[in-house]
């Protein structure tokens, strides 16, 4: 039985965690990626103790967990404090992903499985998915979202999403795009035929990578 992943992104103010939940409503097994940058960096994980190694006890709370504002301020703006973070964590997230995978696979073979990764294409991540949805938004009412969402300032919400890989570059990537400018009934409409399309098609991927 073949097996099918879906790798689901977009961009900050995009709406993805709007489509995510569509998906789930419609029967979709979703793993989120942020759920599991969580679990990596819980008390006692190794993940922790390599961050509290790398970056010093001042990155942690009284309790020992991770501070979060802390880690954040050391790593804002300095490029290679950043990639250094993200060698610890993002290998034993994406580990973290593949082993809930392969168990849900266990026991609903057949039935494709959604990645839901914020930075998707960015990083290795997207070798590990067969087929990709992307969140679209264009980029005004990416920011004018953004801004009411947060209640941040146009420069602040403009840092953020400079922050990411501009969501009209993202395009060429997605093997499935959700224009996700309108009523909320236009984007379930887009999800529902997209999620028709993979779970017609699952016998045709290639299977989870290893």
């Amino acid at each position: 039985m073949r097996t099918l992943i879906v790798g689901l992104t977009g961009g900050i103010g995009t709406g993805k965690s709007t489509v995510s939940d569509m998906l789930r409503q419609m029967g979709a097994y979703v793993v989120d990626a942020d759920v599991w940058a969580r679990r990596v960096v819980e008390p006692g994980s190794e993940g922790l103790e390599e961050i509290r190694k790398t970056f010093g006890d001042v990155v942690l709370e009284r309790d020992g967990r991770l501070n979060r504002k802390a880690l954040g301020q050391l790593i804002f703006g300095d490029e290679a404090l950043r990639v250094r973070l993200n060698e610890i964590t993002h290998p034993r997230i994406r580990l973290g992903m593949k082993r809930e995978t392969e168990e849900y696979f266990k026991v609903h073979p057949g039935e494709p499985v959604v990645w839901d990764v914020p930075l998707l294409f960015e990083g290795e991540t997207k070798r590990l998915v067969d087929c990709t949805i992307l969140v679209y938004t264009p980029p005004e009412i990416q920011l004018a979202r953004l801004m009411s969402r947060d209640q941040s300032t146009e420069s602040e919400a403009k840092a953020r999403i400079a922050a990411q890989m501009p969501i009209d570059e993202k395009r060429p990537f997605a093997t499935y795009i959700i224009e996700n400018d309108g009523t909320l009934e236009k984007t379930r409409e887009q999800v529902q035929l997209v999620w028709t399309t993979i779970r017609s098609q699952v016998n045709g991927g290639r299977g989870l990578s290893s």
